[in-house]
């Protein structure tokens, strides 16, 4: 049939689901203990959430499902790949995985914890494992310097201190 022959009423739009942050192209998806425990706690809300209302307009209703739906198999892929690294099993003498790193870049002093690609948030001082800053530092060793260029600028990392919980 005929676009043409449709009522406007009955076109629903495509409902656009927000992706998850990017994880590169063959890289493994490692995660806290910490952020497991939230991925799994996120898809039981969304399995909560797929109880909707009866009363809902159908319309609205399947708009919906299909954003819980699209964001549940987003959810889905993120646990299935995902690889769980305990901070007790690293080497606690260098920076991996799970460390909170002290340094000193530009004679300031910052705290960061390198995580995985969906805990990363810089306002929390979480930066990603696959982060240009926390590839220049991981296997670093405290008292090493780092040269980093950040855009047209070259830092200096000093690491100070590397610790795990």
């Amino acid at each position: 049939m005929s676009r043409g022959f449709v009522k406007e009423d009955d076109q629903e739009e495509t409902p656009i689901i927000p992706p998850r942050a990017p994880l590169p192209a063959s890289v493994t998806n490692y995660v806290t203990p910490e952020r497991m425990e939230q991925l799994l706690a996120e898809r039981t809300a969304l399995e909560r959430q797929r109880q909707l209302d009866k009363d809902m307009d159908e319309q609205q209703r399947r708009r919906e499902l299909a954003v819980i739906d699209g964001k549940f198999a987003l959810l889905q892929e993120r646990i299935a790949s995902a690889r769980i690294l305990q901070s007790k099993e690293q080497n606690q003498d260098e920076i991996r995985f799970g460390a909170h790193v002290t340094l000193n870049m530009n004679k300031q002093q910052q705290v960061f914890q390198i995580v995985g690609v969906d805990e990363a948030d810089v306002a929390q001082k979480k930066l990603a494992y696959t982060a240009p800053m926390a590839v220049a530092i991981t296997g670093k060793k405290v008292g090493e310097t780092v040269a980093f260029k950040l855009g047209r600028e070259n830092r200096t990392i000093k690491i100070i201190k590397i610790h795990y919980t």
